[in-house]
């Protein structure tokens, strides 16, 4: 699935394409250029972010829901307006616990979610 709006000053929602992302996660990247990508990811109860690392500063904020989050060696349960900072390199995963939206915020931008 080839992502089109790289660049793009504006991109609307409903012009963006839902991604699965895991079993109950679906993910839409919104806007994004070589430098920065702000991607949304919706969660069923139960979904798993799998342990994971990346090349990447990541930010994380909650719109809705409940998540335990793991970011190194940490381990916190966050929901509504709560943000996460999650370093290059660094493990980090989570498990919904009330379904959810969370926003992430990349840079650089994720080439493999493209």
């Amino acid at each position: 699935m080839e992502i089109k709006h790289k660049n793009q000053v504006f991109v609307p929602h409903g012009e963006t394409l839902p991604q699965p992302a895991g079993e109950g996660v679906v993910r839409r990247v919104l806007a994004y250029g070589p430098e920065a990508m702000c991607v949304e990811n919706v969660f069923q109860a139960g979904a798993v972010g799998a342990m994971h690392h990346h090349p990447h500063t990541q930010v994380t904020y909650i719109v809705s829901g409940r998540f335990r989050f793991t970011v190194g060696d940490q381990v916190r349960e966050v929901g509504p307006g709560d943000t996460l900072l999650k370093q290059d390199g660094v493990e980090h995963g989570c498990v919904c616990l009330e379904p959810g939206v969370m926003v992430d915020f990349f840079t650089p931008m994720r080439e493999d979610f493209v």
